[in-house]
């Protein structure tokens, strides 16, 4: 490979260096010179001088030419000659050096693809030598997945089904719909008077008929609907049974302790939508959550005392108060969630009661009717339920119902019947969405249940085993 040319001067000489491969630079320059220019002679009379070839420490060939001064042949062919093929021998080193580039830089990618080929050929044996592994491996990850995929047979048949069960809904729809057309071709026969006292006779004839139910038995909670977030985890929130109907006047009392502010709301929409209509305060601060509000009036539980105070919400006044006798209180026998809950007032069917817990009963369940003007004691019946093993309580019909827990999972567990003093181990379980209740109170009025859940007002509804009074019934 043709290395470079150097250049001498000796009064005007020039001197060129070729350095290149002994395979290939001999027989290309002999060619070139001798070959192409037969008749061309350089002596020594005529200033030119060529030294014969010799080699380097690398076995290269070296070409000495020395030509005469500038000044002595510029003009003749012979320079010019000479001129045009050192130009031809540089371009061909050049050339040459292109391709000794090249093919450096080839032999570099086939020596990288060398390695690529030998590390294929090792995992080509690896993969062969695993081969049965590999495939006995799959093999017990596709069966695995096929056995993830057995339970969602009976899903894929339940949906077929579910597919049969919406044709025939949207089969029932379209009758509905038909109906509902036909009762509002009806009703546009009539105007609005006249459909207004029809409203009326129809709510009277359902009073009637609700007036000739006779007291339940607690068969089903369902729900909760709710009604609200607000205030603390702790509170009570409740409507009067005994209003009309078009009296819907909601009460709010946040927190269990050490507060006497009580907020009226005109409607239950008033009450969603935050709108408060009066706000009153209180006397005296409150023990626990187990409020009512009774026939126009707040019953609660004086703070650390066992005593029952009656606060007129008409007059802004307290009308009456009175001391529970022997009843614990201020977490002496709370509910399972504690809170100062000792002492629980409620109203049902039959009037107003209140459940506690005496030292006397050994802090077991004690259940008394109270008179709702003079809050005196009625009569009393002693259970065997510890107050602090129960969740919450309420009555309906004169029955007490007793909760297991006050967290998730609860059921109404127990009952007590004041009518007969008897009770029994009941399982009617219910839905405790948000897991903490503490507050839970029968409205007779609108056969439901008021609960406080973990800062959420919420609404269960209830379903009782009714007798229907007859006209022969004495």
């Amino acid at each position: 490979m043709l290395k470079g040319c150097a250049v001498e001067k000796g009064g005007w000489r020039e001197s060129v260096r070729m350095r290149v491969l002994l395979s290939i630079l001999y027989p290309v320059l002999s060619l070139t010179i001798f070959g192409l220019y037969p008749s061309l002679t350089i002596g020594p009379k005529e200033g030119w001088q060529v030294y014969s070839s010799a080699q380097d420490a690398d076995g290269r060939c070296i070409c000495t030419v020395v030509a005469p001064e500038q000044s002595l042949c510029s003009r003749d062919a012979k320079s010019r000659q000479l001129r045009q093929l050192l130009e031809k021998v540089q371009n061909m080193s050049q050339s040459i050096e292109v391709l000794n580039l090249r093919t450096q830089r080839d032999f570099q990618y086939v020596m990288k693809m060398e390695n690529q080929m030998k590390g294929l050929r090792t995992k080509f044996r690896q993969i062969e030598d695993d081969r049965k592994s590999i495939m006995a491996r799959n093999f017990q990850e596709l069966k695995d997945k096929m056995d993830e995929l057995k339970p969602l047979i009976p899903v894929l048949e339940q949906y077929k089904m579910d597919a049969a069960l919406i044709s025939q809904f949207k089969e029932e729809i379209k009758n509905l719909s038909a109906v509902l057309t036909g009762i509002q071709e009806e009703l546009g026969a009539y105007d609005y008077d006249e459909l207004y006292q029809r409203v009326l006779r129809l709510d009277s004839r359902l009073r009637s008929c609700m007036g000739k139910l006779t007291c339940g038995k607690l068969m089903k909670i369902t729900g909760p609907v709710t009604i609200k977030t607000s205030g603390t985890r702790f509170g009570a929130w409740m409507t009067d049974p005994l209003a009309s109907t078009r009296n819907n006047r909601v009460w709010y009392m946040d927190s269990y302790t050490n507060s006497k502010i009580v907020r009226e709301y005109k409607t239950m929409e008033d009450f969603v939508a935050g709108v408060v209509s009066r706000t009153y305060s209180l006397p005296f601060k409150w023990e626990g959550t187990n409020h009512i509000v009774y026939n126009g009036s707040l019953y609660y539980n004086k703070y650390q005392s066992n005593i029952i105070v009656k606060y007129s919400f008409e007059i802004g006044s307290v009308l009456a108060q009175r001391a529970l006798e022997f009843a614990g209180f201020h977490n002496m026998y709370p509910y399972t969630w504690g809170g100062y809950s000792d002492i629980d007032v409620m109203a049902d069917e039959l009037g107003m009661w209140v459940v506690y817990a005496t030292n006397q009963n050994a802090g077991n369940v004690v259940i008394s009717q109270i008179d709702p003007d003079t809050l005196h004691v009625l009569k009393t019946w002693n259970t065997e339920y510890s107050k602090r093993n129960a969740g919450e309580s309420f009555m309906i019909c004169g029955t007490l119902y007793i909760t297991n827990s006050h967290l998730s999972g609860a059921k109404v567990y127990y009952a007590y019947s004041t009518k007969t003093s008897t009770y029994e181990y009941i399982d009617i379980p219910f839905h405790n969405q948000y897991f903490h209740i503490s507050m839970l109170d029968y409205n007779a009025r609108e056969r439901a249940l008021y609960a406080w859940n973990n800062g959420h007002q919420v609404i269960f509804n209830v379903t009782l085993f009714h007798v229907i009074k007859t006209d022969d019934d004495s």
